[in-house]
């Protein structure tokens, strides 16, 4: 499923869960790292005019859906896509992991918040070894030289999956940045999914998720951060769905 935004061109190339599972098992066989992306209507809005974050994403080898718009987007266009969050997919994640041996490592948010997240990992996981939690410092830069001691030490310790919760930009710019420096890694990006797991932060029931309604759940909870983002991701809604309905004569 393509993405156009003017001259630049995104794929999402991975459609569903299986497909997922298999070229993680397969990059874990190979003890070959990769990087995951979950896109998702935000970040069309700002591959729209941060050039770092269009690079970032020319960088990952694995796109998935992540947001109902983009589930709707591939229908119009007749390549269906399966929704995948990124919070959903830690724990099937880890369980490739475990499966493969492989150490994870998390990445972002506050220390705290990491530790539980681990824990609650591997008491969920078995045979989970959760072996680096590692926060960052505020005003962190995902491609300088405390993002090169991280990703060294990543290198070094045979991290094989790396979860990523530092928001996008920064998460997506430090895993295109791992790919060249910690080339043996598996960086995904997911957002805010750790601090759902150590229960930093809520996140919408079920039941909401269910009528596609988290968007709004995110929006009442946090008003003042999410009102205008929100407001811009409807803004380029339409045109996305009219250019994913005109694509579908081209199948």
């Amino acid at each position: 499923m393509q993405f156009i935004i003017g001259t630049y061109q995104l794929a999402v190339n991975v459609p569903d869960w299986d497909a997922l599972r298999s070229h993680v098992l397969a990059r874990f066989a190979a003890r070959q790292g990769f990087a995951l992306a979950t896109l998702n209507l935000d970040h069309l809005v700002k591959l729209r005019t941060d050039d770092g974050f269009r690079a970032a994403y020319q960088a990952q080898d694995l796109i998935v859906a992540d947001g109902n718009p983009i589930v709707w987007m591939s229908r119009l266009a007749g390549q269906p896509l399966q929704l995948l969050p990124g919070s959903d997919m830690i724990l099937p994640l880890c369980y490739l992991a475990a499966q493969a041996d492989v150490p994870v490592a998390l990445v972002g948010t506050t220390q705290p918040s990491l530790e539980r997240a681990a824990a609650t990992l591997t008491n969920q996981v078995p045979g989970l070894r959760v072996t680096e939690c590692i926060a960052p410092p505020f005003g962190f830069d995902p491609q300088g030289e405390e993002a090169d001691a991280i990703l060294t030490r990543l290198q070094t310790a045979g991290i094989g999956l790396c979860f990523i919760a530092l928001g996008a930009p920064k998460q997506e710019l430090f895993a295109a940045h791992g790919r060249t420096v910690a080339p043996s890694v598996g960086f995904a990006s997911i957002g805010a999914g750790l601090d759902f797991l150590s229960g930093q932060q809520k996140r919408a029931p079920r039941w909401v998720r269910a009528i596609q309604m988290e968007w709004l759940w995110r929006m009442l909870e946090n008003p003042g951060r999410l009102f205008m983002r929100y407001m811009r991701c409807f803004r380029i809604l339409p045109g996305h769905l009219f250019q994913s309905l005109s694509m579908r004569g081209r199948n």
